[in-house]
């Protein structure tokens, strides 16, 4: 599901209605009202919902923001939900307290992880695909590896 321009738009709103769908199933044991704790709501979390929010994240990790946002809204919900914090706390406070990373701060950690990996792997052919130069910062085409260059969001910079 790649679009002309290569902007992931399709596979991003796949992506986040597949999530949705996850979060809203288990919503019975991750929900406001739940015992359950804190530190087990992040691990169904983080082993049901994030990896298919974050699948092949290195590809589409350099997509638009907007974009991309769509994904860190899934996550602020099931923050909001876990937690059953109201209105006016802060998402950035929800994701301190929670110990979670941002979708975009976690794809970029994952986008170095692969492109370390790739680089030093004993195929070839793997690691002359990821080795190229970035192009310059105002250089219109973006690839997989500038996200590794860009500037940590708003939510991302107390870490």
């Amino acid at each position: 599901m790649i679009d002309r321009q290569l902007h992931f738009k399709d596979h991003i709103a796949r992506v986040r209605k597949l999530a949705l769908f996850y979060l809203y199933r288990l919503y019975g044991m991750i929900g406001r009202k739940r015992k359950m704790s804190l530190r087990n709501k992040r691990t169904i979390y983080t082993m049901c919902i994030r990896p298919v929010m974050t699948y092949a994240s290195p590809v589409f990790a350099h997509a638009q923001t907007d974009a991309l946002y769509d994904l860190q809204i899934v996550q602020n919900k099931f923050c909001r939900r876990a937690t059953n914090a109201p209105w006016y706390v802060k998402n950035s406070i929800l994701h301190r307290y929670l110990e979670l990373p941002t979708i975009s701060k976690f794809m970029k950690d994952a986008s170095e992880r692969f492109f370390d990996i790739a680089n030093s792997h004993q195929n070839p052919l793997l690691v002359e695909a990821v080795s190229y130069e970035p192009p310059p910062p105002n250089h219109f085409c973006r690839r997989p590896r500038n996200v590794l260059l860009d500037p940590p969001d708003d939510l991302t910079i107390w870490r």
